[in-house]
């Protein structure tokens, strides 16, 4: 499809970092099949291309039954990538998807959110016979696939690479700050500067969209459970209320914690009309969407990706039925964060395909020396030069 053409050409111009491991590394993936489960859009297709530039065969589909773009989709088959995707509301036919692409019986899975490894490991058992290993990107899916760990269910090493600097200090942060706002804004049309916005947890990516809040004028408020974290929020500027009380001010809530029904019914009762309501967590678990509609006496779509339920006379409106707000109803992350991102799910491909003999089957935090060879391959493309340590100084530090 010709526009999805466009948006892949695009976003391949703003990827050096990919661009340049598809020739320093090519061939090392080859002969390999590897399962991806990842948000189909322009970046991520650009992704699988130098997959296959690298010498794999790339079997691909959605991890959000929302984020898929069906133009995209339908392009990247022309570049010979196996697709199984849709935009689709039913998640019986998202998960077919995932069916579909372990029947290929992968050598390696890439995740995001671990619906696919979750899913090989409990109920599609058999296509574990050539997997070698997992690479996974998000907060979520390292925490479900080390729930599999401490179950004793894994069965290959996984990669965290969520839990790389390069990917948490920089996607989590910067590139879903930037996009959860492009995504509210592009939405709405409304005026950010001036309203109540509260950021429901301050990890990473509440980090992010509470610095973006900020400066564009908003009164942010961080709703937190970690006595840390609401420490830092407070010493970062940001007033912290408990979410029951904050609920009563805010013109936009956003929940980025990761954990379920961060907002209550009593707690979306009490919120005044008008009110938006968005996630920028992984999965539709954090605003309890099926409890609004049950005690909302109208429910219909107002905008394009917005829903406004009517609820004790009021209007609530929530932005891509409560799905991750900047692939649902956006294009996600700036190319440029996931240049970066992309960069160290290929080198932990390839760190699993040439190691995984002697790698056992538990989850890895990313390697530090990846991870370096990624910050310093940005600085390269960027331009920017730093200084190195002295001998003398490198003595120094260790205590000589």
């Amino acid at each position: 499809m010709k526009s999805g053409k466009e948006k892949i050409e695009w976003v391949s111009n703003f990827m050096p970092l990919l661009n340049l491991l598809s020739t320093e590394y090519k061939d090392t993936l080859k002969n390999l099949k590897i399962g991806m489960s990842i948000h189909l859009e322009a970046k991520t297709a650009y992704l699988a291309i130098i997959l296959k530039k690298l010498g794999a065969e790339v079997i691909l589909t959605g991890c959000n039954p929302l984020s898929t773009q069906d133009d995209v989709a339908e392009a990247l088959k022309d570049y010979g990538i196996k697709v199984y995707a849709k935009r689709t509301h039913s998640e019986k036919e998202y998960f077919s998807f995932l069916n579909k692409v372990l029947d290929h019986n992968p050598d390696l899975i890439l995740d995001d959110g671990a619906d696919l490894s979750v899913l090989v490991h409990i109920q599609r058992k058999d296509a574990l016979k050539n997997l070698k290993g997992i690479s996974e990107e998000t907060t979520t899916g390292v925490r479900r696939i080390k729930n599999l760990e401490k179950q004793k269910i894994l069965k290959v090493p996984v990669i965290a690479v969520n839990n790389a600097k390069m990917k948490h200090m920089f996607d989590n942060r910067y590139g879903t700050g930037q996009s959860t706002w492009d995504s509210i804004m592009r939405n709405t049309n409304l005026l950010i500067a001036g309203k109540n916005v509260v950021v429901a947890g301050y990890g990473w990516v509440g980090r992010g969209i509470a610095l973006r809040a900020k400066g564009l004028g908003a009164n942010v408020i961080v709703t937190e459970v970690d006595p840390i974290r609401a420490l830092e929020a407070h010493m970062d500027g940001y007033k912290v209320m408990k979410i029951s009380e904050a609920s009563k001010i805010a013109d936009f809530v956003i929940t980025s914690t990761g954990s379920k029904n961060v907002i209550s019914l009593k707690d979306i009762q009490k919120m005044k009309n008008g009110v938006v309501l968005a996630n920028a967590g992984h999965f539709n678990v954090e605003i309890p969407i099926d409890e609004i509609e049950r005690h909302s006496t109208k429910k219909y779509q107002i905008r394009k990706n917005i829903t406004c339920y009517i609820l004790n006379n009021k209007k609530i409106f929530v932005i891509g039925e409560g799905r991750l707000v900047n692939l649902a109803a956006a294009d996600g992350h700036p190319i440029e964060i996931m240049d970066i991102s992309f960069a160290l799910q290929v080198l932990s491909l390839i760190h699993l395909s040439n190691n995984y003999l002697k790698m056992k089957a538990k989850v890895y935090d990313y390697p530090e020396f990846l991870d370096n060879k990624v910050a310093e391959l940005k600085l390269k493309s960027l331009g920017i030069k730093i200084d190195k340590l002295t001998s003398e100084q490198k003595n120094y530090l260790k205590g000589f």
